[in-house]
């Protein structure tokens, strides 16, 4: 027997108490009054920014006073038309640099932690990260209470790839220097549709 077989018979023999696997989707989980309103605010605490769209407000609108001088904004999306290029037209992915602002489409928004699942649905999955700002287009009520829920909406899509994003990207080091845009996007904007 080997020493790790030994040491895993070892712990069952001496183990006294079994305890049983819970059963998790019974198991009360947090739930907010207000979803939208906890969403917003909890983007907020993690830098970034979420807008709900007003009755008749067009995202061009938004997006256009968000970002009055970028000339390099980039979206696949067809009712974005202050989008400047289709990065899916590019032959190069490093075609992508010196993206000012790119405007993408969120699946489920999750109002525990400001998180937005982003399934690929572009040529090059860069354009998530590799933008000075990104734009994250959301449907207000495909928004979830908790991360439990929001894999429960995803449990049996099937994708090549996919990420959460919360808010714009952070990184710190020993020292506590805060350090935005490292990973990604310096600023997130959502707009809730």
């Amino acid at each position: 027997m080997s020493s790790r077989e030994e040491i895993l018979a070892n712990i069952r023999k001496n183990t006294q108490i079994r305890y049983d696997k819970p059963d998790i989707i019974n198991m009360k989980r947090m739930s907010y009054p207000d979803k939208i309103e906890q969403f917003c605010a909890i983007s907020r605490a993690v830098g970034g920014t979420a807008v709900i769209l007003g009755e008749g407000e067009d995202v061009n609108q938004v997006i256009r006073r968000t970002y009055p001088a970028a000339t390099r904004i980039a979206s696949v999306l067809p009712e974005v038309s202050c989008a400047t290029f289709n990065p899916d037209n590019l032959d190069d992915p490093k075609d992508l640099d010196g993206i000012e602002v790119a405007v993408i489409e969120g699946e489920v928004g999750v109002a525990e932690n400001g998180a937005i699942w982003i399934p690929q649905r572009v040529k090059y999955k860069a354009i998530y990260f590799i933008p000075e700002s990104l734009v994250i287009l959301l449907d207000r009520n495909k928004i979830v209470n908790t991360m439990f829920d929001a894999y429960c909406e995803l449990a049996g899509q099937e994708y090549q790839f996919g990420t959460f994003i919360s808010g714009p990207s952070k990184t710190a080091d020993i020292e506590q220097a805060l350090v935005m845009g490292a990973h990604g996007a310096r600023e997130v904007l959502v707009i809730l549709k």
